[in-house]
């Protein structure tokens, strides 16, 4: 199993309730309710931070393989990401899709710049062989 090389940042958490509690980070910045998927209540879910958390992270690798490739791109990037929760015979699963909108590239050079985005990512390398995710150009 590949290791890091070094850390570079450490997020660190307190949730108490599971799908139906509160988690708050030990900075402050985040602090929320959760609730359970599709269920009354005014919270949040895991799915859909994981959702939030992949397409910035998707952004963010997008920006840097850009500057690599010396690419620009676009200030109005945007992905959409779905997050889909369903079971796997006796256990529960998620399976992935990310609409990347690179407005304005040419279409070859963005489908370049978005396959290069997912080698990088970490929620794409975390995620590789473990789940479906599916990468579809906007």
């Amino acid at each position: 199993m590949p290791s890091l090389d070094k850390v570079n940042y450490t997020a660190r958490t307190h949730t108490t309730g599971g799908r139906e509690g509160a988690s708050r980070s030990d900075d402050g910045r985040l602090d929320i309710v959760h609730s359970r998927p599709g269920g009354a209540g005014n919270g949040t879910n895991p799915e859909q931070l994981f959702a939030a958390g992949y397409s910035a992270c998707f952004i963010g690798a997008l920006k840097a393989v850009g500057a690599r490739m010396k690419v620009a791109v676009p200030d109005s990037v945007a992905v959409d990401a779905e997050v889909d929760l369903g079971p796997m015979g006796s256990a529960f699963g998620v399976a992935v899709r990310l609409k990347v909108h690179l407005p304005g590239m040419d279409r070859a050079q963005a489908q370049a710049l978005v396959d290069a985005a997912h080698q990088v990512c970490p929620y794409s390398n975390a995620t590789r062989g473990n789940i479906d995710v599916g990468l579809t150009l906007a």
